[in-house]
Formats: C-alpha cells, sequence, structure tokens
C-alpha cells in the first residue's frame, strides 16, 4: 500500500507526511534506539515550522486552518497521538530501570506538539483533554535543556483547558520548583497565573450581584484556584524566591548565561511589541542626566551594538518581573492574605520595589493611551506598561485595608505621621505604632511618596492615573486616619487631584472615577481639606465645572457625594470649634450640600440609576450613598420629610409608585446580600463611622408593613401603585 500512499500523495499535496509518519512509527517500537526515528523527526520538524513562523508573523486572526496544509495532514494521519506516545512511553515501561531519551529528541518532539498547536486549535484542545499528558509535561520541566520547549507548550495547552488543573497533582511540585533557577521560576509563573486566578474575573464589577449571589450559593467549597493558591504557598520558599526575583537590580540578573537566554528568547518573541520596545529603547535619544544609573547612563551613550544587549536584558527582566508581580498579586487578594501579607513584609517586597523606582520602574515616560485594563486581564500592551499597571495593582492589593500599609513609607515619613497626629492631639494609629520600622522602606522617600511625584506629572487622560489614584486610594481606606490625610495634604494631592477633575480637560470615565473615590477619601471629615477646596475652587465658575463633573456620572461620583454628606453631618455637631464654624460658613461645597434640596436632588437620582436587576460591584454603592442620606436624616427625625418629596417627586413626573417601589425592592436585595453570613459588613462602618446596627436597623424601620407608620416606605405608596415588581426577587 505504500506506492498507493505515494499516487494519492502527490495529488492530495499531502508533502510526503504521510510516509514520513509512517517511517517513524515504525523506526519507534519499543526496543528501537530511535536514532532513525529521529532523523525522520527532524525532516518532519522542518515541515511544520515553515507553517508556525508564517502564523506568528503574519496576523492570527485572519489565518484559518486551510492555509496550513502540513500541519493538518500530520495531525489527520495521527502524528500527535504518535509524539504523546513516544514522549510518556519511559514513563509507561515496567523495567526497574525507565529508560531516558535523548534531550534533543524531546525537544523536537516538544517543538513539533507546538507548532501544531499554534496553527490548529484542535490540537490544543485534543492535547488538554488529556490530564496525563500534561501532568505528565510539567515532569519534563525539571530538564532544563528541555523547560522552555516544555514551558512554552503547557502554557499554550492551560490556555483552553476546560477544567483547571490541580497543581497538586504534579508529581513532586515542591521539588520540581526548587530545582528550578531564577529564570525558570520566572517562566514558571506565567504559567502558575493561569492555575490561580479565578476564570472569567476580568469584569468583575459588571456581572449582577443577583448572579452573583447566586453563583456564591452554589459554589460553597473552595474553588480550583483558591486550591492552587494553598498548595503553591505550602512549597518552602516560593515566596521568598519571588520577592527576590521581583526586587533584584538588571545588573544583578544577567549572570554567564545571558547568551543562553538570548537564544531562548526567540520563544517570547511571538510577541512584535517586544521587538518594538527593544529597538525603540536601543536607538532612544541618549538623555544626558547625571541622577541616572550606571546601567543607564552607559546604555544612552555606548554604541548600539553595545544598547541592544543591555536594553534587552532590561526588557527580559521586566518581562519577568510582569510575571512575578501578577503572582503576588492574585495570592495577596486571595483567601491566604494574611499569611501573603506577612511573609511579604518579611522578605522586604516593598524596600526592594521602591530601590528600583526610579531606575527600571518609571525609569522614563512611556505613554500610555491604551484602554484601561480590569482586574485579570492579560493585556496586550509593551511590557514596560504592563510592569506599570502591575506594580501599581500589587501597591493597591498591599495596602488595602491592611495594616502593612505603613511599609510603604520611610522612617522619617512615619516620624512625620507621629508629630501630625501630636500636632492635632490624636492618638497615634495603632497600625503605624505596630508598624516593625526595620522592614519600612528606606532612601530619601518611601514608596507613596515616589508615587505621588510621578502621579502629578502623567498627562491628563494617561490610564496610569487610573491606576495610580487607586493605589493612592487603598492606602487612605479603611477606618479614616486624619494623619494619613494630613501627610498627603501637605504634599499637595488635593490641588493635583482639582486640577485634573475641573481643569485639565481630563474625559475619560475610568480617571474620573479614580479621582472622584479619592478625593472622597482624602477630604472625608477632615476641616482642613474642605478649606484647602475651597482656596483652590474660588471662582462660581470652577464650583460649576466641579458639579458638572459630579454630575455627569453619579455612579462615578457618588462616593465622593456620600463623603460630603457624611462630613457635613458631622461638622455640623462640632459648632463650638471656632475654625469648623469659619469653614462651614465660608467653603462653597459645604453651603451647597447643606442645602435640603440639592440633597433631595442627590437621592431622587441615587434611587433612579440603578434596579435589582442591574445591581453591580460597581453601582451598589449608589444604593449606599443614598442610604446615607436617608440615615443620617432619620437621626434628625427628618425621614417622613425625605420620603415625602419622593413621593412627591413621583406625582410631578406623572409616575406614581415608581420611585419608591424600586426603592423599596432595592432595600430587600440590601437585606439579603449584607445580611449573609459571609458579607463583610465593616467596610460599610470604617467608611461611613455609623455603626452596621443602625444601618440594618434604618432598613428594616424603612421596609416596615405598618402603613400607618411614617418611616415605613409603604405609607407613601398609594393602595393601587403598591409594589408591582412584588415577584421580581421571589426565588
Amino acid at each position: 500500500h505504500r506506492g498507493l500512499l505515494q499516487e494519492r500523495d502527490k495529488r492530495a499535496k499531502w508533502n510526503g507526511i504521510p510516509t514520513l509518519l509512517q517511517k517513524l512509527y515504525e523506526s519507534s517500537h519499543p526496543n528501537s534506539d530511535l536514532s532513525h526515528a529521529h532523523t525522520f523527526l527532524k525532516l518532519l520538524l522542518s515541515q511544520l515550522s515553515v507553517e508556525a513562523m508564517s502564523f506568528v508573523t503574519e496576523d492570527r486572526k485572519t489565518a484559518q486552518e486551510s492555509t496550513f496544509p502540513n500541519t493538518y495532514t500530520f495531525d489527520l494521519f495521527g502524528g500527535v497521538d504518535l509524539l504523546v506516545e513516544i514522549l510518556m512511553r519511559p514513563t509507561l515501561t515496567m523495567q526497574k530501570k525507565k529508560p531516558k531519551m535523548n534531550d534533543d529528541l524531546v525537544k523536537d518532539c516538544l517543538s513539533v506538539l507546538y507548532n501544531c498547536c499554534i496553527c490548529t486549535e484542535g490540537v490544543t484542545k485534543s492535547l488538554a483533554a488529556r490530564d496525563d499528558f500534561v501532568l505528565f509535561l510539567f515532569t519534563l520541566m525539571t530538564n532544563k535543556k528541555t523547560f522552555l520547549q516544555t514551558a512554552t507548550l503547557i502554557e499554550d495547552i492551560l490556555g483552553v483547558k476546560k477544567e483547571m488543573i490541580q497543581l497538586e497533582g504534579i508529581p513532586n511540585l515542591s521539588g520540581l520548583v526548587q530545582s528550578f533557577d531564577q529564570q525558570q521560576l520566572a517562566n514558571f509563573c506565567r504559567i502558575l497565573s493561569v492555575t490561580i486566578s479565578e476564570p472569567d474575573v476580568g469584569n468583575d464589577d459588571k456581572h449582577t450581584l443577583l448572579a452573583k449571589n447566586a453563583q456564591q450559593k452554589r459554589n460553597a467549597s473552595p474553588s480550583r484556584a483558591e486550591v492552587n493558591q494553598v498548595t503553591l504557598l505550602s512549597i518552602p520558599g516560593f515566596i521568598e524566591r519571588l520577592c527576590k526575583l521581583a526586587t533584584r537590580k538588571v545588573s544583578e540578573a544577567t549572570g554567564a548565561n545571558f547568551l543562553q537566554e538570548l537564544e531562548d528568547w526567540y520563544t517570547w518573541l511571538d510577541n512584535a511589541l517586544v521587538l518594538d520596545a527593544l529597538m525603540q529603547m536601543a536607538t532612544e535619544e541618549p538623555e544626558q542626566s547625571s541622577t541616572e544609573s550606571s546601567d543607564e547612563s552607559s546604555l544612552a551613550t555606548s554604541p548600539l551594538r553595545h544598547r541592544l544587549p543591555q536594553s534587552m536584558k532590561i526588557v527580559h527582566e521586566i518581562m519577568y518581573k510582569v510575571e512575578v508581580l501578577y503572582v503576588l498579586c492574585v495570592l495577596l487578594m486571595g483567601r491566604q492574605r494574611n499569611q501573603v501579607h506577612k511573609m511579604l513584609a518579611e522578605f522586604r517586597l516593598i524596600p526592594g520595589l521602591n530601590n528600583l523606582f526610579d531606575k527600571l520602574i518609571w525609569r522614563k515616560y512611556t505613554v500610555s493611551n491604551h484602554v484601561v485594563h480590569g482586574q485579570n486581564e492579560n493585556c496586550d500592551c509593551s511590557p514596560e506598561i504592563s510592569f506599570k499597571i502591575q506594580f501599581l495593582r500589587l501597591l493597591q492589593s498591599f495596602s488595602d485595608h491592611h495594616e502593612n500599609k505603613y511599609l510603604l513609607l520611610n522612617s522619617q515619613e512615619l516620624n512625620e505621621l507621629s508629630a501630625i497626629s501630636m500636632k492635632a492631639n490624636i492618638p497615634e494609629v495603632e497600625a503605624l505604632v505596630n508598624t516593625d520600622r526595620s522592614l519600612v522602606c528606606d532612601g530619601k522617600k518611601g514608596l507613596l511618596t515616589r508615587l505621588l511625584t510621578v502621579m502629578k506629572r502623567e498627562p491628563p487622560d494617561s490610564s496610569f492615573r487610573f491606576w495610580q489614584a487607586r493605589a493612592v486610594e487603598s492606602f487612605l481606606r479603611g477606618a479614616t486616619s486624619y494623619a494619613d490625610q494630613m501627610f498627603l495634604l501637605k504634599r499637595g494631592l488635593l490641588e493635583h487631584i482639582l486640577f485634573c477633575i475641573i481643569d485639565s480637560g481630563c474625559t475619560s470615565r475610568d480617571v474620573l472615577q479614580s479621582y472622584f473615590d479619592l478625593l472622597g477619601e482624602l477630604m472625608k471629615f477632615n476641616i482642613d481639606a474642605f478649606k484647602r477646596f475651597n482656596k483652590y475652587v474660588n471662582t462660581p465658575e470652577k464650583f460649576q465645572m466641579f458639579l458638572t463633573q459630579i454630575n455627569s456620572s453619579l455612579v462615578d461620583s457618588n462616593m465622593l457625594v456620600r463623603c460630603i454628606v457624611l462630613s457635613l453631618d458631622r461638622f455640623e455637631s462640632q459648632t463650638e470649634d471656632v475654625k469648623v464654624v469659619e469653614v462651614l460658613s465660608e467653603c462653597c461645597l459645604l453651603s451647597y450640600m447643606a442645602r435640603v434640596e440639592n440633597r433631595l436632588s442627590f437621592l431622587f437620582r441615587l434611587v433612579n440609576i440603578i434596579n435589582v436587576q442591574t445591581l453591580t460591584q460597581e453601582n451598589v454603592s449608589c444604593l449606599n450613598t443614598s442610604l446615607v442620606i436617608l440615615m443620617l436624616a432619620r437621626r434628625k427625625a427628618k425621614l417622613p420629610f425625605y420620603l415625602n418629596a419622593l413621593r412627591e417627586k413621583e406625582y410631578a413626573e406623572k409616575y406614581p409608585g415608581c420611585l419608591l417601589n424600586n426603592f423599596h425592592n432595592l432595600l430587600r436585595f440590601w437585606q439579603r446580600h449584607y445580611l449573609n453570613k459571609d458579607k463583610d459588613s465593616t467596610c460599610l462602618e470604617n467608611s461611613s463611622c455609623i455603626p452596621f446596627s443602625y444601618w440594618k436597623e434604618t432598613v428594616s424601620v424603612l421596609l416596615g408593613s405598618d402603613r400607618t407608620s411614617l418611616c415605613a416606605i409603604a405609607s407613601y405608596i398609594d393602595e393601587p401603585f403598591m409594589d408591582l415588581d412584588r415577584d421580581l426577587l421571589e426565588d
């Protein structure tokens, strides 16, 4: 039948692949030495790699499977299965002494499989479905010579795998990871990122809370990603090595094996952006500056041929660090958060990053006009941009509601915080007192102040601003600390934010939302901040512009509205303080919010822009802000007045029952959502300084069924219009 095959081959344009496969099969039977087989494999590899190269260089989107006939034929005639069988054969033998395969043969088998995966998605999917093969691939990583081919293939396979792999199933995972050198560990992080991230968390803010709550009910047990996180944390020395990788300098990173790394480098270069970044760095105009590090200044003045390897080292190092920071970030946001925090502090991650800030992280201003990425989206921006975003996300998750946030400062800055508290005659925050001074930043500035410096230089619509503001805001979140606010106010942060909102012409919704949130945290309960606000917003035009920006999207600005309402309420109770009385009478913002019709106008709109079906993590804050307005009214026995105003508004709009029924449904949802045992209510308490018991009580008073109660919503809806949507929430 060989003659028949060759005849059919000519007509079908199979390029002799079936014949080669047959020879490969015959020369690879269990007891052969495989050297003949290797010869046939090399011939196949040369035919397949041509297609893979053209696939990588063309635009992947337009590529059709039909344009890769060799790969298709190879798979059609069982080539993929044969290679898997050859690779796994040593593990299946019953002999005591396992036969060892030639490294180059393993390497070529992996390369052929990788080429097939690149060109034919079906191959990747069928390999992903074979758990035994996927776990077997991990064991091949112990061999340095085949490490990169293996890692690249695993990464492709895990990308399409339906079920997330369980790391604890990998034979001797701990030994495997401990055998890696630092470069391999960084590459391994690329693979790990798929195994520890929850699938599809990209648009977490956009999923409706109804859907998320239902999902949580279904998945009570820890997810696979969470189990994998625990597995990783139990590997001795794992986090310590990641911290070392994240904080090492470029000059430390490149040992004698750099040329070897460059040979392996081609496997990373399926990303044209990387090449662009390299060339751009190598040909940049030399910037003469006395403050540049030796790495950088020698780079700027040396001829191009010396500069390319150096800039390669820098991009290489940046790409490694992106992967490592991503893994640390996911672990910081997981259930083991406190354990991870302890380790990152102990292994001095923050001081290490602080020392890299000027030389590597923000060594120059990369223009970033790309879209803001959600938490988990692996973005396709240049390595420099990904690195900055990853770094800012790490800072955000590091300081968010955690007392270790003071490690972002250096000793002098910590002393400054203590001095601010002393001068204001308030006790120091406990977390500040407990901060271990041997683990804080060193150098002239801490990481937080360095971040402020670059934030002020960022162009108005740069998406870095979004991440920068989020990182600084998370430092302020939690229970309000006057000293933290003053520390930032002294550094001109308030004026910078107001410039961005009022004067800079910034139109990016994401950037504005993050700046509104940051402004809210910075000003909350702080009379000095309101005084400064008034000094900056010193004309009616400026104030009008500020209001226009707030009103343009209350979903984005409602946290700021909440902060102003809460602050006003507190200041009104401090009338024995001369300074407070003076600012209350002069500040345009406080006077504006003090007028009840303005508060009502906010309340109407907040209740109107959401309903139970459209509630998400992002807009549920509108519901809580409307509740804050009503709780403060209830404290002053004004609740009936506000509810009546809502009723009058409905009648004026010729739509009786609409606002109040919607609000009633929203509050019923609120009860189910926040009174759930897993829900964390401390956030609501901390940010409002209103005890959670008062939140619960107010909601149940509003939902009271007694239609004679002046504080129950039901009393304000006429019988015919009562609760049109009653069945919405019924399960």
